[in-house]
């Protein structure tokens, strides 16, 4: 049995449990299975299902170009890179806060105000 399926918010967990029960698992990256990008594309997950299908069978018949596959991390590899994340979430809600601090200045009449300072 073979499991194939797009990284997204699902993370690696999956992949790894399965692995462990001895299946054979691949993670695509989203961004290398190839699309039709002429004209307005039907999105359903019928279509999606045969998409990913026809990119997992092209790529493990050994086709170049097919898709590329994401390397599985393990738990302490994946932890590792919480803090970085952390750290992005926290410094996109510090610069909303500032946005919305200079906004609102701005349409009182304050002008040159540095929120970080």
């Amino acid at each position: 049995m073979v499991v194939g399926y797009e990284a997204g918010l699902d993370g690696f967990w999956i992949a790894r449990f399965l692995s462990e029960r001895g299946i054979e698992v691949y993670v695509m990256h989203p961004a290398s299975i190839a699309v039709e990008r002429r004209g307005r594309r039907a999105k359903t997950d019928r279509i999606d299902v045969d998409i990913l299908l026809r990119a997992l069978l092209g790529w493990l018949r050994g086709e170049p170009r097919h898709c590329t596959m994401a390397p599985i991390p393990s738990e302490a590899e994946e932890d590792m890179r919480e803090p970085g994340r952390r750290r992005e979430a926290l410094t996109g809600a510090r610069l909303k806060v500032e946005n919305q601090m200079r906004r609102l200045l701005v349409r009182f009449g304050g002008v040159d105000f540095r929120p970080r300072l």
